[in-house]
């Protein structure tokens, strides 16, 4: 079963565009699915097989060059430096769409294309699926506590709790262990699990250092290699100096909000909706959401949170018809004023902006205070 990807359409531009394609995105997002419905005749190749590894170093471009067109090369972080030969072979033929990259961690795939393929390559990133994207959309407790991975979501036969485990598992030991060289893989899934139970909260490197009997430093490096795999978004703060702004750190979300519930142990709507975290769970959804709509787009998120001296925050500032626009996110099925006071105060405050919005559970279009809308979180999701 294959349901359409929004990152289809920018695809589509950049194959006419570009001589080579970059696409990474967390493991099992959809990367070769999404390739291999894209691409009807080429050439596939993968890089997890150490022994082909091993094939293709003795002479790459003798090898590669030999391929028919389109070549998909899958999983270029176990094999970076091959990079180096696309571009030779790219500089003989500059025709677009004639390489497609895939890897699963941001920071061994960018470092290689920076210096190998700059100006040669389209980088897009492929996110788990958006709501939008499911086509069977669900109610709010299903979305909340479903999985965007394709493979449960479409999937019902599997298990997705053994399948989040399985995952973390061949995260830990494939990524984790051999890439980043990490040998306490305990410390590093208590870690994670201890950074669910925080999500949309203000990141405290000293916080979970001292939780987790560690150092900051490795903790800042955990949190980037979180951050690389695409397992978790560190929302910045607003930078202008709107009422003295004192906060500096980033606020984390998970793009997989189901992830976060397995993490933490939430298995049905009486824990999910009742439970301490429920507003950080749906503020962690919307977040994702709206994050992952970006990637889609091929546009590194402009997202921010602001936070006053006097303790005043806005959940989210991002670009709407070019100008930063403030929202608000609530789990209500009733408007309060109370949820639209800090909306006020920012539209005030900066004088460049004359609308708010507040996502909600409530289906209500109610009228508020000046350009402050409500939007039902399915209609803005949709």
């Amino acid at each position: 079963m294959y349901l359409t990807r929004l990152i289809e359409r920018i695809l589509s531009d950049a194959a006419n565009t570009f001589p080579a394609i970059v696409i990474s995105g967390p493991r099992q997002s959809g990367k070769t699915t999404l390739l291999k419905n894209f691409i009807k005749k080429g050439t596939f190749l993968t890089l997890d097989d150490p022994n082909f590894r091993a094939l293709l170093s003795e002479n790459p471009i003798d090898y590669l060059s030999t391929l028919q067109k389109p070549v998909v090369i899958d999983e270029i972080q176990y094999m970076p430096e091959l990079t180096q030969t696309i571009k030779i072979l790219i500089d003989r033929d500059r025709s677009p769409g004639n390489w497609f990259i895939t890897g699963s961690q941001q920071f061994s795939v960018m470092k290689s294309i920076s210096e190998s393929l700059a100006g040669r390559a389209a980088i897009l990133s492929l996110p788990t699926f958006t709501y939008s994207e499911r086509k069977l959309q669900k109610e709010l407790v299903p979305y909340l506590l479903e999985s965007s991975y394709p493979e449960p979501l479409l999937y019902k036969k599997v298990n997705q709790d053994l399948w989040y485990s399985s995952y973390l598992q061949t995260y830990l030991e494939r990524d984790v262990r051999a890439l980043m060289n990490i040998e306490n893989l305990r410390d590093f899934e208590q870690f994670i699990r201890l950074l669910a139970s925080r999500t949309a909260t203000q990141l405290n490197y000293s916080s979970f250092a001292n939780d987790l009997g560690l150092s900051v430093p490795t903790i800042r490096r955990w949190i980037s290699i979180l951050e690389a795999s695409y397992i978790i978004y560190l929302l910045p703060p607003f930078y202008k100096n709107y009422g003295k702004r004192l906060i500096k750190a980033p606020k984390i979300y998970f793009l997989d909000p189901g992830l976060v519930n397995f993490l933490i142990g939430i298995k049905n709507e009486t824990f999910l909706l009742n439970g301490p975290m429920a507003g950080a769970i749906f503020e962690n959804a919307v977040i994702s959401e709206m994050v992952k709509k970006e990637y889609s787009r091929g546009i590194k998120p402009e997202m921010y949170y602001w936070r006053s001296q006097s303790g005043k925050e806005i959940d989210l500032l991002m670009p709407v018809d070019g100008e930063i626009t403030p929202f608000e996110i609530k789990l209500s099925s009733t408007i309060k004023p109370l949820f639209y006071k800090n909306l006020q105060y920012w539209l005030e405050l900066s004088e460049q902006n004359n609308k708010g919005y507040l996502i909600t559970n409530c289906m209500k279009h109610l009228p508020l205070p000046g350009n402050i809308k409500n939007f039902y979180w399915k209609d803005y999701f949709s």
